[in-house]
C-alpha cells in the first residue's frame, strides 16, 4: 500500500505539473507589455492620432506648400518645394494610417459609450479626410479603412467624389457638435492626458469642429453658394448652439516636445549635425516684399536680417569687391547684368530660379549653401522646440478671415471690417507683437479696403508655418496673385497633387474612374488628367486661380 501510495503521488505530481506547466506555456502566449485592441482604452491611441495629425500639416505647411505658396525657398535640394517637380512622390498613406488609428478611437468609444472621444474622433476624421480631398480631389472614403472586413470592395475601395466627401464632412463637423456639447463633467471619460491639443476640454474641441464647417462650406462656396451661404450664415446666427474660436487661447496648435527628431519642429538643427534642412530654406522674395512693403512686424519674427548686406557705390574703383565692417562693398562693374539685391535689412529668395544657391553674389554655390546676403529663417528655427513652434491646424485669426470674407460677400457673418482687424490682432498676438496692431492696422494699405483679395492677401500672410491653407485659398479665389518662377515646371501654380503610382497600379479601375471625373486644362500637358494641373470638382468651371 505504502508503494502503491508513492506512485499515485508521483502521479497526481506528474499531472499537476504538466497541467500547471501548459497553463504556463499559454501565459507565455500573452504578452503582459502589449496592448489587447479589443479592450484598450481609446487614450493609448487618441495621443498618437493627434500628434501624427499635427506632425502631418506642419510638414506640409511649413515645407514644400510653403514653396508653393513662396513663403520660402530653397537653395539646395530644391525640385519639389520651388520648382513642383512632384510626378507621384506625395503619398496618401500617412494620412490613411492616421485615419485608421481615428477609427479604432471611435469605434472603442462607441463601444464604451465614450461620447467625449466620439465628438473628437470625428473632428479629426473630418480635418484629415478633409485634407485628402483638398489634396487630391476624388478619394477612398465611405468604403475606406475597411480593409479587415476583406473583399474586393474594401480591398479596393471606390473613390468618393470630392462633392460628396465635402458633404460628409460637414455632416460628422455637425454629429461632433452635438456629441460635444455638455460639461466636461457630464462624461464618463477623461481624454485629459492623450489630448496635445486641448487638454480633453469638451468645450474647445466643440469650437473647433464648428470652426472646421466654417473652413468647408468657404471652400465649397464657389461651387455651393447657397449650401455654403447658408451653412455660415445658420453657425453666426446661433452663437450658443455653434460656438466657435474667436480667441488665441482656443487655437488648434500642438507644440512639439523636443526629446527626440520624431517629436521635433522639422527641420531643427538640434537633431541635424549637418543644419543643411535649416539651411537650405530661405525666405522668398515674394513674401519679404509683401512683408515689407506694410512695415509687417511678424517679418522680424520670422526671419533673420542678412548677415552680410550689399552695397554697391559708384565712387568705388572698379573692381572694387570688399568686405569692410561687416557689409560687402561693390563698385558698379562687379554686379553688371546680375540681379542684386541691396535691402540693408531683409532679402528674399527669388521664385524657382536657376542657379538659386549663388543668388546675390553668394560665392558659395554648393546645395545648401550658407548664403550671407539672402534671409535665413530666423533662429527660433534651429530649435527642436519653443513657445512659438507649434503645428498650427485651425485659428482665430483663420476664423475670422473666414467671417470676413463671408461678410464682404455680403451674407450675415457679422462686419467685414471688424472681422478681419479681429483676424489680423489675432495673428500679431499669436507671434508676440499684439502691440503693433494700432500702428500696423492704421497703414493705407493694411487698413480695411472692402476687398475679398485685401482679406485673402492678409490671411496669407497670417498663414505662416502653415500655408497649405494659403493653398487652397489661393485655388479658389486667384489670390495672392503668384506667378510662377523661370524655373518651375509650369507657368502657373499647380492645384493638387497627382494620385500615385500604387494606387494606379493596385485600385487601377476605381482611380482611372477618379481621374476621369478630373477637367484637363491647357497646363495639364502630359500629365493628362493626373496632373497636378488638373482641375478636381471644388475648382471646375470656377475660372480660378487661373
Amino acid at each position: 500500500m505504502k508503494i502503491i501510495s508513492l506512485q499515485f503521488i508521483s502521479l497526481v505530481v506528474f499531472l499537476t505539473l504538466t497541467v500547471s506547466s501548459c497553463k504556463n506555456l499559454a501565459d507565455l502566449n500573452v504578452n503582459p507589455n502589449g496592448v489587447n485592441p479589443a479592450t484598450a482604452h481609446p487614450n493609448l491611441v487618441l495621443s498618437t492620432v493627434l500628434t501624427e495629425t499635427g506632425r502631418a500639416f506642419v510638414n506640409l505647411g511649413y515645407q514644400d506648400i510653403a514653396g508653393v505658396m513662396q513663403h520660402t525657398q530653397k537653395d539646395g535640394w530644391s525640385g519639389a518645394h520651388n520648382d513642383y517637380e512632384w510626378g507621384g512622390s506625395q503619398s496618401w498613406s500617412e494620412y490613411y494610417d492616421i485615419l485608421r488609428n481615428n477609427q479604432y478611437v471611435y469605434d472603442r468609444a462607441v463601444a464604451l459609450n465614450f461620447e467625449l472621444h466620439q465628438g473628437i474622433a470625428l473632428v479629426m476624421k473630418s480635418m484629415l479626410f478633409g485634407l485628402v480631398t483638398d489634396l487630391w480631389g476624388d478619394a477612398p472614403y465611405s468604403q475606406a479603412l475597411k480593409g479587415e472586413l476583406g473583399g474586393a470592395e474594401n480591398t479596393f475601395p471606390v473613390f468618393d467624389t470630392q462633392e460628396a466627401i465635402y458633404t460628409g464632412i460637414l455632416a460628422d463637423l455637425e454629429k461632433a457638435n452635438t456629441l460635444l456639447s455638455k460639461a466636461k463633467s457630464a462624461y464618463n471619460s477623461n481624454a485629459e492626458s492623450a489630448d496635445v491639443y486641448y487638454k480633453g476640454d469638451p468645450a474647445k474641441w466643440r469650437k473647433l469642429a464648428n470652426s472646421l464647417a466654417l473652413r468647408y462650406y468657404m471652400r465649397i462656396s464657389s461651387k455651393k453658394p447657397d449650401v455654403a451661404k447658408a451653412g455660415i450664415e445658420k453657425i453666426v446666427a446661433n452663437a450658443a448652439q455653434y460656438p466657435i474660436i474667436t480667441a488665441s487661447a482656443d487655437d488648434a496648435a500642438m507644440p512639439f516636445a523636443g526629446n527626440s527628431n520624431a517629436d521635433s519642429w522639422p527641420a531643427n538643427t538640434t537633431y541635424d549635425a549637418t543644419e543643411s534642412n535649416y539651411r537650405r530654406l530661405k525666405m522668398a522674395d515674394t513674401f519679404v516684399k509683401a512683408l515689407l512693403a506694410i512695415n509687417d512686424p511678424r517679418l522680424a519674427v520670422w526671419a533673420n536680417k542678412v548677415q552680410i548686406p550689399l552695397v554697391v557705390d559708384a565712387t568705388l574703383p572698379a573692381k572694387t569687391d570688399k568686405i569692410v565692417d561687416g557689409k560687402r562693398y561693390l563698385s558698379p562693374d562687379q554686379v553688371a547684368g546680375k540681379e542684386v539685391n541691396t535691402d540693408p535689412n531683409y532679402v528674399g529668395l527669388p521664385t524657382a530660379i536657376v542657379g538659386g544657391s549663388t543668388y546675390n553674389l553668394s560665392q558659395t554655390g554648393e546645395q545648401a549653401a550658407k548664403n550671407p546676403h539672402v534671409s535665413w529663417l530666423n533662429d527660433i528655427y534651429r530649435a527642436a522646440k519653443g513657445p512659438l513652434l507649434k503645428a498650427r491646424l485651425m485659428s482665430a485669426s483663420e476664423v475670422n478671415f473666414i467671417l470676413a470674407e463671408a461678410a464682404q460677400k455680403g451674407w450675415a457673418a457679422g462686419d467685414a471690417k471688424a472681422r478681419y482687424e479681429a483676424a489680423i490682432k489675432n495673428s500679431l498676438e499669436t507671434w508676440g507683437v499684439g502691440g503693433a496692431y494700432a500702428a500696423y492696422i492704421a497703414q493705407k494699405d493694411v487698413a480695411y479696403n472692402g476687398t475679398q483679395k485685401q482679406i485673402i492677401e492678409q490671411k496669407w500672410i497670417a498663414s505662416w508655418t502653415a500655408a497649405t491653407e494659403a493653398w487652397f485659398d489661393y485655388r479658389r479665389t486667384g489670390f495672392p496673385q503668384l506667378i510662377a518662377g523661370p524655373n518651375a515646371k509650369r507657368k502657373v501654380l499647380p492645384v493638387r497633387f497627382y494620385y500615385m503610382l500604387d494606387e494606379r497600379n493596385l485600385n487601377k479601375a476605381n482611380t482611372d474612374a477618379a481621374l476621369n471625373r478630373l477637367e484637363l486644362t491647357p497646363y495639364s500637358e502630359a500629365d493628362g488628367k493626373n496632373s497636378a494641373w488638373s482641375k478636381p470638382w471644388v475648382l471646375q468651371s470656377t475660372g480660378t486661380p487661373w
